[in-house]
């Protein structure tokens, strides 16, 4: 990746997002008033065959024809635009060939050992019950961490009638019709410990690098390695081992890895990521950037900079995304105290509050547009812009909230119960972008994307300085005699770049 585009800006959406199909967002790529304004492109996993968390429940890694072509990714080539793909490491739909082909051939399937045979991977630690499967002794279960009740089994019906527990992290759900044939919907573990496994992951990476991605996002992978009695998330030698095996297979393709994790600061895995040598998601920006403004105070967010900057970490940025603007990672960066202050002030502004796997009072992440969690201020929103155009790392751009997108409450009212993310995923027709682009808070947005990506004082060996005062915040990027620098004011809502 060439310096211009590793610090780059880069835009974040669906496949869909933009016009109604990646057709449309190559069309907002081409255009005069967008133009150089991104270097990059993460575009979000509905890119492929999926059914279900718009993309997250892949089926395969082919291109959703409806929503994208060949044409489409050769376009944005062209275009000088390079791609960020997910690549979700611990699962795979229901309806992916491989499970598909278990179904229908069971024992004899090449696929039987694909997944993870729960009595098979608990074999003599545990008791077979007399539903068919083994309940693993206690005390291998008291440190194991599972994101929803009771065990994570899907029985999987065989052709010869008999039922075989699988490890079900995620989503599931089986109905049984008039003939009572069952019919599974939700994402099946993968069994790292198989040799097919692995094969299919070198497939994957070399028809993503085929599309022209240069960052890979691993999502979910902390949960791939598993061990009986280990913590089932996160699980050490484990998951480092595994990162170190698929990254021999991405960096002859030219493909850099980004982990997906959330975890408190104080639990320190960002560092454990970067020491290892890995990009660094940056999850703890948009909480600070939002604090700063709630306590007209830059010190915490100066001082998450400068970490950043003495440590070489290679960071990835945001202020909204896909998901919900997290809060679980600042804690033990923000005093608990603020954090529920700053939650219950995004809830109040309309905001949807996340708790962490379905349990009460502990917090995760808020459900809302960064323009709306701000306040829906425009002048707030371009401050937070400019600081994360300035702040160290690899800035990523959610759509919504360059067009300083409001909550969509409507869109969550219709998804019904779980549909709370559709706060943040409103669609823009080809209208709502013409519009948009004549809005000032839209064309000075894409000004400081322009600098970012075309100054070259933003350079991976760049020397930054920052300081932080009381309500302000200074960061400064000089390179080769080139220098770009940002004052800004919590207070007040002022800014004031300066470059030469």
């Amino acid at each position: 990746m060439d310096p211009q585009n590793r610090y780059g800006a880069m835009l974040n959406a669906y496949p869909d997002s933009l016009g109604g199909a990646l057709s449309g967002a190559v069309r907002f790529l081409s255009l005069p008033e967008t133009r150089g304004a991104f270097s990059s492109f993460y575009i979000l996993p509905s890119l492929y065959h999926s059914d279900l968390d718009r993309g997250f429940s892949v089926i395969d890694y082919g291109l959703e024809e409806r929503l994208a072509r060949r044409e489409d990714l050769a376009a944005l080539q062209d275009l000088g635009v390079d791609l960020k793909l997910d690549f979700i490491l611990n699962h795979a739909s229901v309806q992916s060939p491989q499970f598909q082909d278990l179904l229908q051939n069971g024992e004899q399937s090449p696929y039987r050992d694909f997944f993870i045979d729960w009595n098979a991977f608990w074999q003599g630690r545990g008791e077979m019950t007399e539903e068919g499967y083994i309940q693993p002794d206690a005390a291998l279960l008291r440190e194991m961490f599972f994101r929803k009740p009771g065990l994570p089994i899907l029985m999987v019906e065989f052709p010869d009638g008999r039922r075989v527990p699988y490890w079900n992290t995620f989503y599931q759900q089986v109905d049984v019709d008039e003939q009572g044939r069952r019919h599974y919907l939700g994402q099946m573990d993968l069994n790292i410990r198989s040799p097919k496994v692995w094969e299919f992951y070198g497939q994957t990476l070399r028809a993503l690098a085929g599309y022209g991605a240069k960052i890979v996002r691993l999502d979910a992978f902390a949960y791939a390695p598993k061990e009986p009695g280990a913590r089932n998330f996160l699980n050490e030698p484990g998951t480092w081992e595994l990162l170190d095996r698929v990254n021999a297979l991405a960096a002859p393709l030219g493909l850099a890895l980004l982990p997906e994790i959330h975890a408190s600061y104080a639990e320190g895995v960002y560092r454990r990521i970067a020491e290892k040598g890995y990009m660094v998601y940056d999850f703890f920006l948009p909480g600070l950037i939002l604090d700063a403004f709630e306590r007209r105070d830059a010190a915490l967010l100066g001082r998450w900079a400068e970490e950043i900057v003495q440590s070489g970490m290679r960071t990835v940025n945001m202020l909204g995304c896909h998901d919900g603007i997290p809060v679980l990672d600042l804690k033990g960066l923000v005093p608990d105290e603020r954090i529920e202050a700053l939650i219950a002030a995004l809830v109040a502004r309309g905001g949807f509050v996340k708790d962490l796997h379905g349990a009460k009072n502990i917090y995760y992440q808020v459900n809302a547009t960064y323009f709306s969690a701000l306040g829906e201020d425009e002048k707030r929103l371009l401050l937070a812009r400019a600081v994360q155009m300035f702040m160290p790392g690899k800035p990523q751009v959610w759509y919504l909230d360059l067009f300083a997108g409001k909550n969509d409450i409507a869109a969550m009212a219709r998804a019904g119960a779980g549909g709370h993310k559709e706060i943040n995923r409103t669609n823009l027709s080809q209208a709502d972008i013409e519009a948009g682009l004549k809005r000032p808070v839209v064309q000075k947005q894409l000004e400081l994307l322009r600098l970012r990506s075309s100054c070259p004082a933003f350079h991976p060996e760049a020397a930054i300085d920052v300081s932080a005062s009381g309500s302000r915040l200074s960061i400064t990027w000089r390179y080769a005699g080139a220098f770009a620098a940002l004052e800004a004011d919590f207070a007040t809502g002022e800014y004031t770049v300066t470059v030469g």
